[in-house]
C-alpha cells in the first residue's frame, strides 16, 4: 500500500516563497495603495472595460486563473490579491472587512480606474457586497459567488449556524498552526468542497496551500477569521446591514457548498433594487474553477446588460 501522509506531516517538498503559479499571458504587478503592496495580475486589452475580481479564503487571485487565461472580449480583467493573501504584503490592521473595501477601493484609485465591473468569491465576495453598498457610483454590477449576502436575519441564519462553527472557530483560534504545520487545506477544506474533481486536481490544491504556510498568509488567515467572530458577528447580531444596493448584483451559487446554504443568498431577504440568484446542481463552493465556463459566460452577459452610454 503506498504511503499517505497524515494531517500532521506538513508537504516536505512544499516552498511557501516559491513565486505565483504561471498563468497563459497574464500580466502582473505590485501597486501600493492605502499601506498594501498589492499583488495584481491582469489580462486582457489595457484599456479594455475593467472587471474587479475579488477572491476569498483559503485562495488568492490563481482563482480566477480561467478568466486570466481567456478574458471575455474587450474585458480586462484585474485580480488582486487581498492584503495579506497570495502575494500582496500583510494588511495594517486585523483585517474587518471594512478596513478591506477600504483598501479596495484604494487601489481602484492607484489604478485610475473611476467605476468597474465587480466579481466576488467567498470573502471577495462578502467585501464586494460592502463595496457596492459604501461606493455604488463606482461599480457598474457585481456577479457574486458562493456567498451569502450581508442581510442576514437570526430566523435566516441560525438554522445553518452549524456549518460555520465547523471550521471558523479552529481556524481563528490555531489558523497559524493548522496552515503552516498540517495539511489541514489539503485533507478537510478543498475535498469537502469541491464536486468537479477533475477541474480542481492536487497541483491546484497545492498552489493554495503551499502558499499559506508562508507566515504572513496563515496570520491573515487567521486574522480573517478571528475578527469576524469575535467583532463583526456580535456587531452584526446587534444591529443588521441597513443599507441598500441600487446596483445590479447577479448571485451564482453551487448548491453542493457543504458552508454556505443557498438560502444565505436568497432574492427574498436582499435589500437590494435588483438582485436576482441562480442555483448552479451538482456544483461545490468553488464555482469560479468548478464551473468557469458558466461563470465566464454570467460575466458577459451583466457586462452586456450595463454597458456604459
Amino acid at each position: 500500500m503506498p504511503w499517505r501522509p497524515s494531517f500532521f506531516s506538513p508537504a516536505s517538498d512544499s516552498d511557501p516563497a516559491a513565486g505565483p503559479p504561471d498563468i497563459r499571458g497574464a500580466r502582473r504587478s505590485f501597486v501600493t495603495a492605502r499601506g498594501v503592496r498589492f499583488h495584481v495580475t491582469e489580462a486582457g486589452p489595457t484599456d479594455g472595460r475593467p472587471v474587479l475580481a475579488l477572491h476569498g479564503w483559503p485562495q488568492h487571485h490563481y482563482a480566477y486563473r480561467h478568466l486570466l487565461a481567456d478574458p471575455p472580449d474587450g474585458l480586462r480583467i484585474i485580480a488582486p490579491d487581498l492584503p495579506g493573501y497570495g502575494w500582496s504584503g500583510p494588511a495594517p490592521h486585523r483585517w474587518a472587512k471594512e478596513d478591506v473595501a477600504s483598501d479596495v477601493l484604494a487601489l481602484l484609485d492607484a489604478l485610475g480606474l473611476d467605476r468597474v465591473l465587480l466579481v466576488g468569491h467567498d470573502w471577495g465576495g462578502y467585501i464586494a457586497h460592502l463595496l457596492v453598498l459604501r461606493a455604488p457610483e463606482r461599480f457598474d454590477a457585481l456577479l457574486a459567488l458562493n456567498m451569502a449576502h450581508p442581510w442576514q436575519t437570526p430566523r435566516v441564519f441560525l438554522p445553518h449556524a452549524w456549518r460555520f462553527l465547523v471550521y471558523q472557530p479552529p481556524v481563528a483560534a490555531f489558523g497559524r498552526y493548522l496552515h503552516q504545520r498540517t495539511r489541514f487545506l489539503e485533507q478537510l477544506i478543498f475535498p469537502g468542497a469541491v464536486r468537479h474533481r477533475a477541474e480542481f486536481g492536487p497541483e491546484v490544491v497545492r498552489a493554495y496551500a503551499d502558499r499559506f504556510r508562508d507566515p504572513v498568509c496563515a496570520r491573515t488567515a487567521t486574522d480573517t477569521y478571528r475578527t469576524f467572530l469575535l467583532r463583526e458577528v456580535p456587531r452584526s447580531a446587534r444591529r443588521g446591514e441597513g443599507r441598500r444596493a441600487t446596483i445590479p448584483i447577479r448571485a451564482l451559487f453551487g448548491v453542493e457548498d457543504a458552508a454556505i446554504h443557498p438560502s444565505l443568498a436568497a432574492e427574498e431577504t436582499a435589500l437590494a433594487d435588483d438582485y436576482r440568484l441562480e442555483l448552479v446542481e451538482n456544483c461545490g463552493h468553488f464555482i469560479a474553477e468548478e464551473r468557469p465556463d458558466l461563470v465566464r459566460a454570467r460575466l458577459v452577459e451583466l457586462a452586456a446588460a450595463t454597458e456604459p452610454d
